[in-house]
């Protein structure tokens, strides 16, 4: 994780902000978004591990109470409004047809999951070097990854009339958690992938290995 300056590349992308300051004639940061976005200009600008959250805070404009309301932790701000994300797939998954092959209706709402809008893009780059790099927030990941799974684990188990803890939908969890991340890492190698359709690939691969229930 580099430390100090932003590189040229970076300050592209976020403006880099010589030191932590309220935002003047600006609304304070209070969204989860914003908080995300500001947190990770600064995570480039300086490293991870040499921000504080009371920089953060009054870079932000607002008070280190008011920072806690929506994050619980420094470890979660890259992941932005996760919980609502995860609502959000919960959704899409109940909402395909009940004879969709389960893989398929996995695929489609892991991939309707990871897709951003155009200018989200450079941030969730950013967001997901850090996440898969920064040793202190790859550990705290482990739970964040733990929800996810369950998501998917839960669908399986009702599609295949078992408890969502016994093995087939864990695996089935894992292994689509497996296909994710390594759809990233070929996303984060190559600045013109797409990441939809490396998704969907790496989902169309492995389709057969598990069948339609």
């Amino acid at each position: 994780m580099p430390k100090g300056r932003a590189t040229d590349a970076h300050s592209k992308i976020f403006p880099v902000v010589d030191g932590p300051r309220p935002r003047m004639g600006r609304a304070p940061a209070t969204t989860h978004s914003e908080l995300s976005h500001l947190a990770l200009q600064m995570f480039l600008d300086r490293g991870f591990d040499e921000t504080t959250v009371d920089e953060i805070a009054r870079a932000a404009g607002i008070g280190r109470r008011t920072f806690f309301r929506y994050f619980a932790s420094k470890n979660d701000l890259p992941w932005g409004d996760f919980d609502s994300l995860l609502s959000a797939m919960r959704a899409q998954l109940r909402s395909l047809p009940p004879e969709t092959p389960l893989m398929d209706a996995i695929r489609v709402a892991v991939i309707e999951f990871n897709r951003f809008p155009d200018a989200e893009l450079p941030f969730h780059r950013e967001r997901m070097r850090l996440l898969l790099n920064v040793p202190s927030l790859v550990a705290h990941s482990t739970l964040r990854y733990a929800a996810w799974r369950q998501v998917i684990a839960a669908f399986a188990a009702e599609r295949l009339g078992s408890d969502p803890d016994t093995l087939e939908p864990q695996s089935i969890a894992w292994a689509c958690l497996g296909l994710c991340l390594a759809a990233y890492e070929q996303w984060l190698s190559q600045d013109d992938a797409d990441l939809p359709r490396l998704l969907d690939e790496a989902f169309q691969r492995l389709d057969s290995a598990f069948g339609s229930p």
